[in-house]
């Protein structure tokens, strides 16, 4: 709703109730204010939230309303790619990078998301070409090296390492080291994971979605005790975790089965 559309609806209200009159200046400061709980700074905020929750979906609808909103916000566009990236939905990522890149020429994020989404796409001879353009931009930060290190993986690269680190080094934010993890999961690497995961846990112990990651890579190595403690850490902080509930349940499923099969093969009880 619009701000001609707000104080209309507010002057229809006044004058059905006329025995009831409110300051105008109240007026105007409570309709300013609800105005600016929805603008692009809000929109992007929630989606920086949903983020750091692991909840791509509700992410990729808040970056798309904040762009919506302000078109000049380059960071919505760019966190718009990455999202149906995380989403794999890498042709649709890599036209909307296009897209941006007609409005923000040369940008290292942008060029670097559409070097991710063509790297996904299984197009690595362009990918490669238009990373090399990404890092050649001024400025550098994490994400540009971390779309190289999973070039790197995808051409079976050994100097992976070496692209993640520079992206650590670059970015003191727990999220880098989670969403590295992510890229090592996707190409099976979940020892490496699972050290950057631990990274993660060490850095920032208070936020559910790097122990819930850290459970999710343990598990997936067969770690299942370590695993539940990492689950159960998890919603200690998020207690309606989504993920983390249906993992314990998953383990502790396989352990009553184990124990059942156990006392059967041993004629217990």
């Amino acid at each position: 709703m619009t701000m001609s559309n707000r104080f209309q609806r507010l002057e229809l209200e006044e004058s059905q109730q006329p025995t009831t009159p409110i300051p105008i200046a109240r007026t105007v400061a409570v309709v300013e204010q609800r105005a600016d709980l929805r603008d692009a700074p809000y929109w992007m905020s929630q989606a920086e939230g949903n983020r750091r929750r692991g909840e791509f979906e509700e992410a990729l609808r808040h970056y798309s309303r904040a762009v919506e909103l302000e078109r000049s916000l380059v960071a919505g566009w760019v966190g718009q790619v990455q999202m149906l990236i995380a989403l794999a939905e890498y042709p649709e990522a890599e036209l909307w990078a296009r897209k941006a890149l007609e409005l923000f020429r040369g940008h290292a994020e942008l060029t670097a998301a559409r070097a991710h989404a063509l790297c996904r796409k299984g197009d690595l001879k362009n990918a490669q070409a238009v990373c090399d353009a990404a890092l050649a931009q001024p400025g550098l930060s994490a994400y540009p090296w971390m779309v190289r290190g999973d070039l790197m993986l995808a051409r079976r690269d050994p100097v992976e390492e070496y692209c993640f680190d520079k992206a650590v080094q670059l970015a003191s934010d727990w999220l880098v080291l989670i969403e590295i993890a992510a890229i090592y999961l996707f190409y099976r690497r979940t020892a490496k994971a699972l050290t950057r995961c631990r990274q993660a846990v060490e850095r920032a112990p208070d936020q559910p979605y790097c122990w819930f990651q850290q459970g999710t890579c343990e598990l997936a190595m067969g770690l299942k005790a370590p695993a539940r403690k990492s689950f159960r850490q998890c919603l200690d902080l998020e207690p309606k975790h989504v993920g983390a509930r249906a993992a314990m349940k998953e383990i502790d499923g396989d352990v009553r089965s184990i124990r059942g099969a156990l006392r059967r093969w041993f004629g217990g009880n």
